[in-house]
This record gives C-alpha cells, sequence and structure tokens, in this order.
C-alpha cells in the first residue's frame, strides 16, 4: 500500500504486545433490568470484576443492531446499540467507565457479513440493476438450477442460497441469514471503514475483526477440492460437520485479503494507541497468524483456533509454539494473541480438563498462557473455571447447535449466564426488579464456582488469576523477552523467555504423572515461589514436577 497522501499516524505506546484482553459475551455478563438478557448497563456495575484482575482491556462481542438470528453476528445497523443491550448513551457511559478504571475497549466489528434484514441487502436483492446490486455476492445458478460452485456454509449445507426476486443465487458463509459482502467492491470496503470510523472517534481503543478471513471470496467462483473423510484433526470445524471435507482455498483465506487490512491499520493508526485483533479460522493457524499481523501495516495481532482445540499435550503444544516462532521470530514479522477459550468453542476447563477438571490443570493454563511471547485473551469465566454447561435440546438457542445436534451440542454451553452470587437463584445474573428467565439456563455447576465464593477464598483459582496477572507485570523477560523451546519432553513442555540479563525458565508438566526434566548445560539459580507456581521443583539442571506441576525459574 502505498504512504502517499496517507494520514499522520498517531502515536501507538504498543500496549497490545503483551496486552491481556477480558472478553465480555454481553448477552450473558450481567443483566441490569431483570428482562433475562446481559446489557451495557450491566457490564458497567461489573466492571470492578474485571478491573481487579488486572486485565489491560476488555473485547465486547456484537452489541450493534441485529434480529439475533446469530445473538448480534448478523448485524442490521452497523452504527447503532441494539435496544436490548440499550442505547449509545449506555455505551458512552460504559466506555467512560472502563477508562476510569484503567481498562481500554475493544469491540467487534462483524465486516464479511451481516444481516440480511440489513438496508445493504433489503436494496441489494431488490433488482439486478439497484446502487447495491453488486454490494453482496451474487451469481446466476447452473444450467441446472444448481448453485454454481462446491462452496459449503459452517454451518451445514450449500454455502449458496436461492432468491426468488434476483433469481440468484447469493453466497452466505454462516446463516442464510447473513449474507457476505463483496469486498471485490470498493464502496463496500468504503462504508465498512465509515463504521469503524464511527467507533473509533466514540471513543473506543481498538477493533477485534471478525473471521476477518472470511471477507474475500475468489472472484472466479472455482470450486474447492475435496479434502476426504476428516480424522477430527481440524480444531477450526467439528469433524461432524460436512463442511471439514474440502480444503478451502478459494471460499476463504484470500491473499487480496491483505490489502483490505492495510486499509483498516491506515484508519486504526490515526487515533492514539489503537489496536486491532483478527479471529483467523484457517486450517494454516498460526502461519496465517503471522502473514495477516507481519509488516505492521495489517493487524496489530492475530489468533487462531490451535489452542481452542480438543488436543492438550506437550507435544501438541510444543508444535503450535514451534509454528508461531518459525514464521513470526521477530515483531514486524507478526503477533500472536493466544486464546484457550471463546465464544465460539467448548469450555476450556471441560475441554482439556474432561468433566472433573483437575486443580492443578485449572492453575496450570493461566500460567503457561500468561507466560507465551505475545498478547493474551481470557473469555469470561476461564478465571473462575467454569466447566462447559450442559444445556437440554427444549432449552438450545443457538442455530448451528440446532443443526448439528447431537454430534455437536453448539455453543450455548460456554455461553451461559456469568456466576456473580452462589446464593442467588439466577446465580446474580440479573439485578433488574422484573425477574425474567435468563435467555439461557444458568448452570448450578457453576454455583461453587461464582465470584462471590472465590473472592472469599485466597487460594482460588480467582485469586490465582489476580496474582499471576499483577506478577507477569513485573517481570521484563515475559512483557517483553523473547522465546526459546527447550528440546522436546514426552509431558513437559518448557521454554526459556529472554530479556537483557533476565533468562526465565518457564516449564509446564502438561500430563497426570509426575514429570523430570533434564536441562542440560543450563542451570536454575533460583525458583520465583512468588509467581504462585507449584508442583515443581529445581535442583541444578534437574526439575521435578508433581502432575500437573510449574516452574518458573531464574536461569544461569
Amino acid at each position: 500500500m502505498s504512504t502517499q497522501n496517507a494520514p499522520a499516524k498517531a502515536p501507538n505506546n504498543g500496549w497490545w504486545r503483551a496486552g491481556v484482553i477480558y472478553q465480555i459475551y454481553p448477552r450473558s455478563f450481567a443483566d441490569s433490568n431483570g428482562d433475562g438478557i446481559g446489557d451495557l448497563r450491566g457490564i458497567t456495575r461489573r466492571l470492578d470484576h474485571v478491573a481487579q484482575l488486572g486485565v489491560d482491556a476488555i473485547w465486547l462481542s456484537p452489541f450493534q443492531k441485529s434480529p439475533m438470528k446469530d445473538f448480534g453476528y448478523d448485524i442490521s445497523d452497523y452504527c447503532d446499540v441494539d435496544p436490548m443491550f440499550g442505547n449509545l448513551a449506555d455505551f458512552k457511559a460504559m466506555v467512560a467507565r472502563a477508562h476510569e478504571l484503567g481498562l481500554k475497549v475493544m469491540i467487534d466489528q462483524v465486516l464479511s457479513h451481516c444481516s440480511d434484514q440489513h438496508p445493504w441487502f433489503i436494496e441489494s436483492r431488490s433488482s439486478k440493476t439497484n446502487a447495491k446490486a453488486d454490494w453482496f455476492v451474487w451469481a446466476d445458478a447452473k444450467d441446472d438450477g444448481n448453485p454454481p460452485n462446491n462452496w459449503l456454509s459452517v454451518f451445514g449445507g450449500s454455502s449458496w442460497q436461492w432468491d426468488t426476486r434476483r433469481k440468484q443465487y447469493y453466497l452466505h458463509n454462516f446463516l442464510t441469514s447473513q449474507p457476505d459482502l463483496n469486498f471485490h467492491n470498493p464502496a463496500v470496503q468504503d462504508a465498512l471503514l465509515a463504521s469503524a470510523k464511527f467507533w473509533l472517534d466514540l471513543g473506543v481503543d481498538g477493533l477485534r475483526l471478525d473471521a476477518i478471513n472470511f471477507c474475500y471470496h475468489d472472484a472466479e467462483l472455482r470450486s474447492n477440492p475435496g479434502a476426504g473423510e476428516p480424522d477430527g484433526s481440524n480444531p477450526t470445524v467439528a469433524a461432524s460437520n460436512p463442511y471439514a471435507w474440502q480444503h478451502h482455498i478459494y471460499d476463504r483465506s484470500r491473499p487480496e485479503a491483505l490489502g483490505f487490512l492495510q486499509r483498516i491499520r491506515s484508519l486504526t493508526d490515526q487515533y492514539p494507541n489503537a489496536a486491532m485483533v483478527g479471529e483467523i479460522g484457517d486450517e494454516s493457524g498460526m502461519v496465517m497468524v503471522a502473514q495477516y499481523s507481519s509488516g505492521g501495516d495489517k493487524l496489530h495481532m492475530g489468533y487462531c483456533f490451535d489452542l481452542l482445540a480438543d488436543r492438550f499435550d506437550a507435544s501438541y503444544v510444543r508444535g503450535v509454539i514451534a509454528k508461531f516462532e518459525s514464521v513470526a521470530a521477530a515483531p514486524e514479522q507478526g503477533w500472536a494473541c493466544w486464546a484457550l477459550s471463546n465464544h465460539d468453542c467448548k469450555r476450556v476447563a471441560t475441554r482439556w480438563g474432561g468433566a472433573n477438571p483437575p486443580a492443578g490443570l485449572l492453575r496450570l493454563m493461566p500460567a503457561l498462557q500468561l507466560s507465551m511471547r505475545g498478547a493474551a485473551c481470557i473469555y469470561q469465566g476461564e478465571e473462575l473455571g467454569l466447566p462447559e454447561a450442559d444445556i437440554a435440546f427444549e432449552d438450545l438457542q443457538d442455530p448451528y447447535g440446532k443443526t448439528m445436534w447431537p454430534e455437536f451440542k453448539g455453543r450455548d454451553g460456554c455461553r451461559t449466564p456469568f456466576p456473580w452470587d452462589s446464593r442467588a437463584s439466577d446465580l446474580g445474573f440479573n439485578s433488574g426488579a422484573k425477574n425474567g428467565k435468563p435467555w439461557l439456563p444458568v448452570a448450578e455447576s457453576h454455583r461453587a464456582l461464582a465470584v462471590d465464593r472465590q473472592a472469599l477464598d485466597g487460594g482460588s483459582l480467582l485469586h490465582r488469576y489476580r496474582h499471576l496477572l499483577k506478577w507477569r507485570k513485573a517481570q521484563p523477560a515475559l512483557m517483553k523477552g523473547d522465546l526459546s523451546l527447550l528440546p522436546a519432553h514426552e509431558q513437559v513442555l518448557a521454554y526459556v523467555r529472554s530479556g537483557g540479563n533476565d533468562r526465565l525458565l518457564c516449564a509446564f508438566n502438561l500430563s497426570p504423572l509426575p514429570a523430570t526434566l533434564s536441562l542440560g548445560s543450563e542451570r536454575v539459580t533460583a525458583v520465583l515461589d512468588d509467581s504462585g507456581a507449584t508442583g515443581a521443583s529445581a535442583q541444578g539442571s534437574t526439575v521435578n514436577f508433581e502432575p500437573w506441576g510449574v516452574i518458573f525459574a531464574r536461569l544461569a
């Protein structure tokens, strides 16, 4: 992208490089008016909890106007708040309160698609000649009436939907009610950049770009090659989903996306200390994260689904880190934001720990996540060790789950109301007078893990997060240092974070069995007991681990 006549860049202090972002799913965080749905005023009232954790920023999943077919990821007005969440005044008040507490605010931008109720799509589908006729991806049927190619929707079935008005198919990578915008049209990009600018002008500190590798499609509409029956190892999609039977090289992750990322980065760079993180759902995982965040002119950072998978062992996690380090050894070559959970996948406590996750594993996970090189994103409830909730089919809300039931039960199990008060029937989610039924059932398995109980228990996981986040900020090697992986070990993942003369060993026994790690010529000079790590001890060049043990130590 040419820098000629480019707007002047605002200063950026790089807070995001080691920043910790707390994801809030607005529907399920806190309900201020008792209608059963979380809202902006509820978030504002509960921001103290987030600030006390010691994170740097919050990320809000969509709260813009939407018919809620996909619970906000189908936007019908990019520049307004849906009434169920409040209004623009409520949003401004929430941003102001976050800033008072020292929290930056990042918001979701769902740019690859919108709602079929958006005025843009209503106009586009009205005829083949209107002003927005090519703002979406339209295609004629084949001679036999079938869709133009074999592309599939993430949510099941063809990604093409017949429209009787235009007598054409339109593309939808997700629900049929989420038509894909045509990024090959510069006017579409301009309109989306204007919507992002609207929120940046209101004072948000950054953007989370949803499914950003889906924004472009192959202009020739070539069919994807088949991949054969999946083996279940792809973390980006359920093995039972036919979507996994293709190599998605034409319907997503197109090279043209890099040009749009440069455009939105140029906009974001006009705002002091602003940052963008992109969601990248692709089999290449960390390689594409590096590509999308390289050069200092695209995303500031990206995350993929590699650590949102079911697999969790020393070999696998080491491989994910090694892959990223091999393609992004220097900051200008890409930057990662490490996530273990979010609103789209089974909660990590259950995904990695099973029905009864070991306490040691729950304590290990934040130590691992917060010692890796890059930023980190914590999903609401991770700090409490919440397990996946079991949702009965009759209570299911997620359209993805309804389609794929029973092999895949959808995403509702990680979206249940946040447990604030163990004594309340609704776990303190509703604070209004209406006492409305929560949009998803509260999980009884969360009652003993509620904030009120853990806040009073100095040994709780909540206090572990608070301590670890505070301790991390005092460790220059963790905040700014390089990362060097130690040789592979069957049970133990180990690496050295180094900056200046500071060399910090970070080692984790990712197994339920004791383990011993030999450091070779390296020697431990001090075990950092103040980190709160447990279950490991060091003597010279040998480290002994209990099951799920963690150690942070200085090296000579």
